[in-house]
């Protein structure tokens, strides 16, 4: 059976930063406490013309410039995010419409927090597996909420990370599991714009529970041990929870470093594992594995193990890679913030 997996993938981060020691001093808070709680430093703020959609639309632009595929071949196109800019309408249709692709196309809006583009991803390899499509495009999208003041402003960022899923990949997909249970640790009800979380109940038993557990079930059933990876990637809400989790797994901060890159800027939001993905692939070598555990509220994880090919060196160079939008970046200061956040009701 011919391989499948990533054929094409790609990243984008807005250009505008906050720092850290600018919203601390907003809040009278110590930013050397924070950043070294946190290990986030500054995070990345959508421009006032920048939502879900538009940040989705320009990741799946360098994901089909990598897999260097007709956009109509696309036969699903999967949107996962926890603020899709409409309550009702779906942000995938614009997408596949700025996309260009065929009007014969399966379209979804997907949500589980941050693990809704992953999800994506397993739909998509499902279909690509079964002979119903030929490309599925996955992506996970986000500009996420924050109530001010909330510890929350210090890393819901916005980002968001596509994937094209087919046969002849990048990295092939060797195995993906879910783990789930209904543990409520962070939610937003319909109205509301901000969300409210269990604080310390969302690292045990929210985060460490469900990461520790989709990892390891993976590991088992593909009969493979943490030093089979070079490279690993978790969902990283801020940058000490995946550090802690890859500890506890038996994983070492240099399986870690490629992917884990992107924590620095604030990397709380569904395409938040899958940026560090496209990143762990920037650096990635042939036959090299890629190992990434996503994990949204409410909560669940996926993790996927991936093999790198040969071709991912021929396609790496056809779109900008992470590390171009994490440099790319003008700092703001807490008024701009909040006017390009329309956090001010008038």
């Amino acid at each position: 059976m011919p391989e499948i997996g990533i054929v094409g993938y790609g990243a984008y981060i807005p250009r505008f930063r906050i720092a850290v020691e600018e919203i601390a001093r907003v809040w009278g808070e110590n930013a050397e406490d924070i950043k070294n709680g946190l290990q986030v430093y500054e995070k990345s703020v959508p421009d006032i013309d920048e939502d879900t959609v538009t940040i989705a639309v320009e990741a799946a632009k360098n994901a089909i410039a990598r897999a260097g595929i007709d956009p109509k071949a696309i036969g699903a196109v999967y949107v996962g995010s926890e603020s899709h800019p409409y309550v009702v309408k779906p942000s995938g249709t614009i997408v596949a419409e700025a996309l260009m692709t065929s009007e014969q196309v399966m379209v979804a809006d997907f949500e589980f927090a941050c693990k809704a583009g992953t999800a994506a991803m397993q739909c998509c390899y499902g279909l690509v597996k079964a002979g119903v499509i030929e490309y599925g495009l996955a992506i996970g999208a986000d500009t996420s909420q924050s109530r001010p003041g909330d510890a929350l402003e210090y890393t819901a960022a916005a980002g968001g990370g596509a994937f094209i899923i087919g046969k002849d990949p990048l990295a092939s997909i060797e195995g993906t599991v879910s783990f789930t249970t209904d543990t409520s640790d962070f939610w937003r009800r319909e109205g509301e714009d901000y969300p409210s979380h269990g604080a310390r109940f969302t690292g045990k038993p929210a985060y460490f529970r469900h990461v520790t557990s989709a990892t390891k079930l993976l590991l088992e059933r593909l009969s493979l041990k943490p030093s089979d990876f070079q490279h690993v990637v978790f969902h990283m809400p801020n940058g000490k929870f995946p550090q802690a989790a890859a500890k506890e797994l038996g994983f070492t901060a240099d399986q870690l470093k490629a992917g884990f890159v992107v924590s620095h800027v604030g990397n709380s939001y569904s395409g938040s594992s899958l940026v560090g993905l496209t990143a762990a692939l920037d650096a990635a070598q042939p036959g090299e594995r890629v190992l990434i555990t996503s994990y949204g509220s409410g909560a669940g994880a996926d993790s996927f193990s991936f093999v790198v090919t040969d071709r991912i060196l021929e396609r790496r160079d056809k779109a900008p890679g992470t590390d171009y939008y994490i440099k790319r970046k003008h700092n703001v200061d807490y008024g701009t913030y909040i006017k390009l956040k329309r956090k001010l009701k008038v």
